[in-house]
This record gives C-alpha cells, structure tokens and sequence, in this order.
C-alpha cells in the first residue's frame, strides 16, 4: 500500500455526520476478530525483536524473513489443499484448462505450468511465485469426480469479508471500496494490502508495466492487481475506481 494511506472504516446503519467515525470505532471495539497464530507470532515479534537485536535493520529483516517463511508455508498448504481437492474427471483440454485457470485464480501472479501424463492417468502441476518460491504435486484422475453431487461434497469453509474502505492522505475523500476477511484486523488488513502491491510491484508483471512508463503508485496497483492476489492476502476488490465519499442528510420525518 502506498506510504501513508490510511483505512476508513464505516458503519452500515445511517449516522449524523459528525459522528460517523466515533461510532465506527465503538463498533470496532464492541466486536474484535481472533487473530491467527502467525498474526499472533508476528506481533510477538515486534516486541522481542528490539530487545534481542537493538539494530533495527537486522530486526527488520528477521522479521521479514519470519513473515516470508510464515507465507510461503501457507501457501504451500494451499496448494496441496487444492491438489488433493480439485476434480479432474479426465485429461481431456477442457479438464486440464479449467485446472489450470483455478490454479492460476488461486495463486494470483504465479506461472503455472502442468503435465498430463496418460500412462500414469495423472497431472504434474507446478507453481513458480515471483518471489522465488516452488510448489509442485500431482493431481490424481478420478472419472467419478464430475459426478459427485453437491450435497456428497464436503462443505468449504468461507470466511466471511467486512468492509474495508480505503483513502490515500492527500485525498481522504476519495475511497476505494475493498473488502477484508473477518479474521483481520484493520490493521493486518492494511499490512496484508501493503504486502501484496510489494509483491505486485516485484512481480513480472508489475516490473514490464514500470518499463511501460506505468506509475508506481496505490491507484495503478488497485487497478492492475491480480484478484488471486488480493485473495492470498485475505483481500477483495469490489471496485478498480474510487468513489468520493457522500455526506447523507436524513430527511426530517413528516408530522
């Protein structure tokens, strides 16, 4: 995320404006989300590491290194979660395309690259991440996938997304509306967006539109980011634009 830009929370039910951000803190504070055992394990982090390395630069990259280990492993569990999951009913191209653009949804900037293999009735499947990281399995044929109905299937846990509205300083009228999982803070919403336009910016893909003369900046990442991205990082973009903010002025009630 841009240095600087800031997250406005709201609150859906309509109050006077003078006290809108009053009453968003008060319902932040009623209700907060658990946080995971690597949020957990980074916060403890931040206070251990200043008194063990009083150097704030090698601080700041144990605890880099710390939080890249913490992500690449999750998203290793990802993937295998995926492979073990996903249906392939066959090796057919429609079968094998549909894998590949779940993969490539999944896993946002990464190049993904499979190999049927007729003999084995297997997929090879590999993930290369722009910041260096490998996954690779396999994906075992099952013709009776496709015919596993809904209900036979075991239920996928979705998190639920709370608003996650976000203003840069120089501007804190205007708001991309985002959204963020209910198991982040607004905090770790606000690292988790910074981590991922880092990531963007680093990736191939970020790197050719710098060559293009594309500008580095929060607006350009909101607007060319990948959804898997976003995704990774426990993000959802509801829209590429901003929109300004609108005052409401309750009609006075009729006698």
């Amino acid at each position: 995320m841009a240095r600087g830009a800031r997250v406005i929370l709201f609150a859906p039910e309509v109050v006077p404006a003078g006290d809108v951000w009053h009453k968003c803190r008060s319902l932040l504070l009623m209700k907060k989300p658990k946080k995971t055992p690597e949020v957990q394990l980074l916060e403890l982090l931040k206070q251990i590491l200043p008194k063990a390395a009083p150097d704030p630069d090698v601080a700041g990259r144990i605890y880099q290194a710390v939080e890249h280990e913490l992500r690449a492993k999750a998203r290793a569990t990802a993937f295998e979660g995926f492979c073990a999951r996903v249906a392939l009913p066959d090796l057919e191209p429609p079968s094998l395309a549909e894998v590949k653009e779940q993969l490539e949804a999944s896993f946002g900037d990464g190049e993904v690259t499979i190999e049927p293999s007729a003999e084995e009735n297997l997929l090879r499947v590999e993930v290369t991440l722009p910041d260096g990281n490998e996954f690779a399995s396999v994906i075992k044929v099952d013709p009776n996938a496709a015919a596993v109905s809904t209900e036979e299937q075991e239920p996928e846990i979705r998190l639920k997304f709370v608003p996650f509205p976000v203003a840069l300083p120089a501007d804190p009228e205007l708001v991309w509306l985002l959204a963020r999982h209910e198991t982040l803070t607004p905090e770790e919403g606000g690292m988790a967006l910074a981590r991922a336009e880092e990531e963007f910016w680093a990736s191939k893909t970020g790197q050719k539109l710098q060559r293009d003369r594309v500008e580095k900046t929060f607006p350009e990442f909101i607007a060319r980011v990948p959804a898997g991205l976003l995704k990774e990082v426990g993000l959802k973009r509801h829209y590429k634009e901003p929109e300004p903010v609108k005052e409401h002025r309750a009609v006075a009630p009729q006698r």
